[in-house]
């Protein structure tokens, strides 16, 4: 039977991490298991993307460990990440608006044979048919809510054991909101771990397994999704209590 630690992908351990000579994170710890979807909640400014940045190598790390799929990743750039499995969607829709919505999901799975590629843009296409239906049109003709969307069909092409999502809700109605916590869940059911930095926390919930909260670069809170008292947890971590 597996454990928990047989089935862990993602393992942060004290880690410190920051800008030139200002740290942000101050020993944090949290790990994701395969499959499994984490949400990570806290007010503006506690540190929350510093942390995924880090994560994927995309800010260099002061102290502590960073293991992903059972290797330690320390000095590992953004691109071994990739190649490990995982992928990371950064706040703010960062597509290419002068390509079409194909041309974009071709240059995610640029390294894949033709066979493999078609298949992961349609099944990523899938996932998404405002998107499908636009596939001939410039990423920059989408709405924000598009873009948000095609920027996840990308990393859906990477077929990522683990998904790094930064505030997928920023800007996009209570309708597209849904639609891309769908895909979340969806891609659960896929086999693909996620790890969900999200402001709208009842939605966030409505799809984890388990919760994790910063503030001020520190971990103050982990637990299950579907603990009682979790909005009475956050408010006492965040504001004393």
């Amino acid at each position: 039977m597996l454990t928990l630690a047989d089935n862990m992908l993602l393992e942060v351990t004290d880690l410190v991490a920051g800008y030139g000579k200002i740290d942000v994170l101050h020993g944090v710890t949290l790990h994701v298991a395969a499959g499994e979807v984490v949400s990570l909640l806290g007010p503006n400014g506690a540190g929350k993307t510093t942390l995924l940045g880090a994560i994927s190598g995309l800010i260099p790390v002061t102290s502590g460990t960073v293991r992903f799929d059972g290797n330690d990743m320390k000095g590992a750039s953004a691109r071994h990440y990739a190649k490990a499995g995982l992928a990371h969607v950064i706040e703010g829709h960062r597509i290419f608006s002068q390509l079409t919505v194909t041309d974009n999901l071709l240059l995610a799975g640029y390294d894949l044979s033709r066979h493999e590629r078609t298949e992961r843009i349609e099944t990523a296409l899938s996932l998404f048919p405002e998107i499908s239906a636009k596939r001939d049109d410039k990423g920059g003709a989408l709405s924000g809510g598009q873009q948000q969307m095609l920027a996840i069909a990308q990393s859906v092409v990477r077929n990522p054991k683990l998904l790094l999502l930064d505030e997928p809700s920023a800007g996009l109605s209570p309708v597209l909101v849904d639609r891309v916590l769908t895909v979340v869940s969806e891609l659960k059911a896929a086999g693909t771990a996620v790890l969900l930095v999200e402001q709208l926390v009842d939605k966030a919930v409505s799809v984890s397994d388990r919760i994790y909260a910063l503030a001020q670069g520190h971990m103050v809170v982990e637990t299950s999704a579907d603990t009682s008292d979790l909005h009475h947890r956050l408010e006492a971590a965040y504001f004393g209590g």
